[in-house]
Formats: C-alpha cells, structure tokens, sequence
C-alpha cells in the first residue's frame, strides 16, 4: 500500500491531498489548526483576514482540479470581475478604460473559499487536525515519514512514500532536511517595504450589486513613498478594502488616520465609498510582505520529499498570485504523478516542476517590487524564463529593471527608451491588444506564443487616445456613477481633480 503525507491543510495542502489521492492509496493531511465550521478567518492563517483573489490562470486551474468549484463559489456570493472590463483602475498616468482581455479575478472572503475547496477537496482522504508537524524522518538518501503530535500527544510516526511540505512562508522543511543530515537549502529574502492595512465593510444597498473592483495606483515620485488602495466587492453585500503605503507612507491602523490615509490619495473615491458603507471589522495591519524563495531543487533533496506553494515562494501578497500558484502547482502535481507514478526516487523531477511554476510570478514580483509598491507596474515583457522586465511605472528616474534571481539590477534608461516606454505605457491605457498581453501575464494565464507587433506599431508612432478624466472613468459604471454623481451634488458639483 502506498500513502502521502500532506504537511499543512491549507488552500495549498487541500489540493495538495486531493491530487495525491488520486496516486496513493492513502493520504494523510496534517494540520496544526481546527478548521471553523462557518466561513470565517483562521486562527492559523495570519493573513486570512486581508484580501484575497483567485487571478484568472489560478482559476482555472482550480476548476480543472475540483470541477464545480467556480459555480459553487458564485452561487455563495463571490464575484468575477474582468480585467479591466470590470475594474476602474488608476495606473501611474491615468484611468484605464473598459476594455475585455480575456483576463479576470475572483473575489471572496478567504473563509469562503477555503471552506468551499476543503469539502470539495478533503473528502476522500484522512485530515488530522491539531496535530503539530515536528519534523522528518529518515536520512539524507530517503524520506520514510514525518513525526507527529495529536492534540499535544506523545510524538508518533507516520511512515509515508511521499511527504508534501505545504506549511507555507513559514515552512521548516530546511531545518528538518538539515537534522537528517541534508544539504543546506539556499534562501533568498527581498524586502519590498510594503505595508497594508485592511478593514471590511458592508456596501451602501445601491451598491451591491455590479459594483467594479477599484484599484488605485500612485503616481511613482522620486523620494517619496508609494501610496494606493484596492477594494474588492465580496460575498453577501460586503466591500474588503486595504490601503497599501511603502516605507515612510505606511497606512495606519487606526480609525481616523485609516480614513485620512484614504482621502490623501491621487483620488478620493475609495474614501468617499468608505465613507458611505459601514464598517463590519477593525482595522488590521500586515507587514510580512517580503518576496522569499526557497531553493529546494538546487539541493540534492533525499527521495520521498517535495515541498510545494509559498514553501517554495512566496510573493508580495500585493501581487494576488499565492494561492493561483498554489493551484497551478498542484495541478502540475497532478500531471507529473500521472506520468511517473509515485515514485519516491522522482522526487528531484517533481521539485523542479513545482518551481517551474512559481518561477514567473518571482520574476514578476522583483521586477515589480524595484519600485514604489501597490502600483500597477507596466511591463514590457513580465515573462517567465528570465527575459528582461521593463517597468516604467516602478523606476521613476527613468531606469530600466532586469529581473534576476535576487531582485532586478538597474540602469539608467536613454532618452529614446524613456520615450518609447511613456508612449507604451499611455496606450496601455485604451489598447486592447497591449492590455490583454498585460492582464494575461499579471493573472498567470498563457502568453501568446506569437505577437501581433501592429498594436505596439501604433502605440509608437501614433497619436494617443486622450486621457480619460475622473467623470469619465467613472461613468463607465453606470450604478458606481449614478451613486458619485450624486455625491458630487451633495459637495456642490465640485469635482475631485487627480493629484
């Protein structure tokens, strides 16, 4: 008989155990938490208080591995919002306009989804809550296990062909690999500087319906810090709006200076909607933001062991990519399994996979973080496979950004490239052959193979569309419209101006 062993039953671990049972005649998920029998925060998931989006290539992996998840999700209240069809999103130079890409996000509470994937995921195999991982067995060739302690127990041995490390940012599989005598796992830390703050809301009941996501992006200024905000509509009428701020401009997790931080913005529309909504939850900060990676498929790992999800790398969560890798990865799991079996002695193979799938979010998350935080960087190329990243947005002084392992080197950007890089970002704005090539990057979805170089042609030498002003952002949206139109009678048809 063969039997897995899953270390972390989170959103990671859950399809982590859902792929395996479909390998392994046994599968055992461990996890040091009790799960909540309502939709609600974890004790054990620091994060599962903040925002969270399922981006579009996340999605539809999830739905290949769990069919019926989406619906399921829809019909308990989450939203799909296209990118930028169904978002009014301020870049650095301007409001975006409605366009349809292709590319799209989910939005829910976390306790939604989690609990909606673990009934799905969890049924047919064995979950051992409150029972704390203390370490591997085995040595430095092989992996036989993992010991265990139930509800504070005498520590037990669970003897596994293969044992999952899905434990997240927190992992501890590269100590465990040390005391049984393996290799040194390198590490690679990039701070980003970001902090954020997050409270959630319920809607006005004009606005619970069609409502866009916002986000809102600073304007990138050498010497200061990068200030935005996001808000995304969520299950039964509620908004989940978080306030991001890089070193020196952090958000603040009191009342007055969460609403202040809110109004100092380019522009006012996410203070004014919190100002019209109720609030439903303190103000919660978070700082644990740096982009981390594991090297786990450098070492020479021992068979029977393969770590997954944010143990391999965590990004920015600004970046909304954890759990869409999460899910990606699994499914490349799946893949991989059903193409060399459970085989102990393919763990090498299977941690070189699981990084291929993380690898271009990490690229992304460098070149991105290179400058002011919680913006909308705009990339030449945000590929996989190393190539090189442009990010106009994030280099004020007009640098160019080239993504490495470690975070992007930089130099100073001539004149022409700084023109060909204002001009690419502006058409951005209204090209819907440039956004789709950028949303479908940012969301993990497939690239296009083969570019059409017309869009790009006509973005160079052409005349850009005009900027959309504030009113006409917003005018997109015909309820969010309806609702500021009057707000801005109320003010005296004073209407805010972009700072």
């Amino acid at each position: 008989m063969t039997r897995a062993v899953v270390l972390g039953g989170g959103f990671a671990g859950s399809l982590a155990g859902v792929v395996l049972a479909r390998h392994a005649d046994d599968v055992i998920v461990v996890e040091n938490d009790h799960y909540p029998s309502v939709p609600r925060a974890r004790r054990g998931l620091p994060q599962s208080q903040h925002s969270h989006v399922l981006v579009a290539g996340g999605a539809r992996a999830l739905q290949e591995l769990l069919p019926g998840t989406l619906e399921e999700l829809f019909a308990r209240g989450a939203h799909h919002r296209r990118l930028p069809g169904d978002a009014l999103i301020l870049a650095a130079v301007g409001w975006f306009r409605r366009l349809d890409t292709g590319a799209y996000l989910i939005s829910c509470s976390r306790g939604l989804l989690d609990q909606v994937v673990r009934k799905r995921a969890l049924g047919a195999v064995s979950t051992w809550t409150g029972t704390r991982a203390l370490g591997l067995v085995g040595d430095a060739r092989r992996v036989t296990g993992v010991s265990v302690s139930r509800e504070g127990a005498a520590p037990e041995t669970i003897e596994a062909d293969l044992v999952v490390d899905a434990t997240g940012r927190r992992s501890k599989a590269p100590r465990w690999l040390a005391e049984l005598g393996g290799a040194e796992i390198e590490e690679t830390t990039v701070s980003t500087g970001l902090a954020y703050s997050t409270r959630v809301y319920q809607a006005p009941a004009e606005l619970t319906g069609e409502m866009p996501a916002i986000m809102l992006h600073p304007r990138p200024v050498a010497g200061r810090p990068g200030q935005g905000a996001t808000l995304f509509p969520i299950e039964d009428g509620r908004w989940i709006v978080t306030l991001t701020g890089t070193r020196g401009g952090e958000p603040p997790a009191d009342e007055r200076g969460f609403a202040d931080f809110a109004r100092s913005l380019r522009d006012p529309i996410v203070a004014d909607l919190m100002a019209a909504a109720t609030p439903l939850s303190g103000i919660r900060p978070y700082r644990d933001t740096s982009n981390r990676r594991r090297y786990f498929e450098r070492a020479r790992l021992p068979a029977g062991f393969v770590a997954i999800g944010d143990a391999v790398v965590a990004v920015n969560p600004v970046h909304s990519h954890g759990m869409s890798v999460a899910a990606l990865s699994t499914l490349r799991l799946d893949r991989e399994l059903t193409r060399r079996g459970l085989d102990p002695a393919a763990s090498a193979e299977l941690q070189a996979a699981m990084t291929a799938e993380a690898e271009s979010s990490w690229r992304m998350a460098l070149a991105q973080d290179a400058g002011p935080a919680g913006r909308m960087a705009v990339g030449e190329d945000a590929g996989p496979r190393g190539r090189m990243t442009v990010a106009e947005e994030a280099e004020p002084a007009g640098r160019m950004a080239v993504a490495g392992d470690s975070g992007p080197a930089r130099r100073e950007a001539t004149a022409f490239e700084r023109e060909i890089l204002a001009r690419r970002t502006r058409a951005l704005l209204s090209s819907p052959e440039l956004a789709a090539d950028f949303f479908r990057t940012q969301t993990l979805m497939p690239v296009r193979a083969e570019k059409d170089g017309s869009a790009v042609a006509r973005a160079l030498t052409g005349e850009p569309d005009p900027l959309l002003t504030t009113r006409e952002a917003v005018m997109q949206y015909p309820a969010l419209h309806a609702w500021w139109d009057a707000l801005n009678r109320v003010r005296g048809g004073r209407e805010p101006s972009l700072r």
